[in-house]
């Protein structure tokens, strides 16, 4: 019963303090899980890992949109709370092992635009810097691989500046404080495009695709239709997906990237899951790829995570996140902070003087 009432809480705070704002439905079905003691118990069935709100309904939903759970499923497409609750607990009760299976074999996935509107700057800034035409993106920690399409979005900041493709079915917006600009250069030609991650998604997979779906709250409108032009962007030209430990599969990335052309790292959010050895040896195998030659790193990561990158002088788990730009070139390391950004890369700061 402590564990029930413990579990109770968390489904409860999570419908009235974290999806209370966002979304009504999922605000309703949470509340109601955290008063149905059979629910609760269901929930138990998965390891403890696998028991929070957001993993349990995105299991739901997959089932919903997979339409093994069709009185869900219409329950989410009238954005009726209370039928969805008792079709969500009913679920639960008659399909508990298919829901545990689902949240037991899958992470949920997150995937922000705003992430471009950072990297896309960047990227030029960085091809830049060592005179390079071409790029090959290498993004670690791609999930679905969207921050390796950052040239084909296009994006438009509150100042008034624009980048990327104007005509772009995926658009994305970005606030800018402070005085500096961002850098108007475009994005040389990508002619690589490879994604690093533990579980990459490869979006022409039906199943795959689905649970990026799923993984979203089903009266987030907004959000689900700009996934669809995300998906249908990156399927359109599928981006070559490495599995494995960053760390031990660079080598290999590296090896596709044309060699004329400048390998670009991005890192966005990915470090902080890296134990402080695992991001050393990260930058040692950056170190030891441009020993043929030169590499840039951009990251966008929190105060004090990614190595070699300075921190401006601001504190730890200060909210906010450091823009990075590192070039490898032979022996030499330059790496500097050239920006900051808040919430996953919607606000921005460029310096003036960066």
């Amino acid at each position: 019963m402590t564990r029930a009432r413990t579990l109770a809480q968390v489904y409860r705070h999570f419908g009235e303090a974290d999806a209370a704002k966002a979304s009504p439905l999922y605000e309703r079905v949470a509340v109601a899980i955290s008063e149905s003691d059979e629910a609760l118990r269901a929930i138990e069935a998965a390891p403890v890992r696998k028991r929070h709100p957001t993993v349990i309904l995105a299991a739901l939903h997959d089932l919903a949109l997979a339409g093994r759970a069709p009185a869900l499923a219409a329950a989410y497409a009238a954005a009726d709370g209370d039928a969805a609750a008792g079709a969500a607990i009913d679920t639960l009760l008659r399909m508990t092992d298919s829901v545990v299976a689902v949240a037991v074999r899958r992470p949920t996935r997150v995937n922000e635009t705003g992430r471009c509107a950072v990297l896309y700057p960047a990227i030029a800034e960085a091809a830049r810097r060592v005179g390079a035409h071409t790029v090959g993106l290498i993004d670690v920690g791609c999930s679905a691989g969207f921050n390796l399409h950052v040239d084909r979005v296009g994006i438009g900041y509150s100042n008034g500046q624009s980048l990327g493709d104007p005509s772009s079915p995926v658009q994305m917006s970005c606030s800018v404080v402070g005085e500096g600009p961002i850098p108007a250069r475009a994005m040389p030609q990508v002619v690589a495009r490879i994604g690093i991650d533990l579980d990459p998604v490869d979006v022409t997979d039906a199943d795959e695709a689905r649970w990026l779906r799923a993984c979203l709250w089903p009266d987030q409108t907004e959000q689900a239709a700009r996934l669809e032009a995300e998906m249908a962007l990156a399927a359109a030209v599928p981006p070559l997906l490495l599995r494995g430990d960053a760390v031990e599969v660079m080598s290999d990335a590296f090896a596709r990237v044309p060699a004329d052309a400048l390998p670009v790292v991005t890192t966005t959010w990915a470090l902080s899951r890296f134990s402080l050895e695992s991001r050393l040896r990260f930058l040692h195998r950056l170190d030891e790829a441009a020993a043929g030659r030169a590499v840039a790193w951009v990251s966008v990561e929190g105060v004090g995570v990614a190595p070699a990158i300075p921190t401006l002088g601001d504190r730890r788990a200060s909210g906010h996140s450091i823009i990075g730009l590192a070039v490898f070139d032979g022996s030499s390391l330059r790496a500097e902070a050239v920006g900051r950004c808040w919430s996953q890369g919607r606000l921005m700061a460029w310096p003036a003087d960066s």
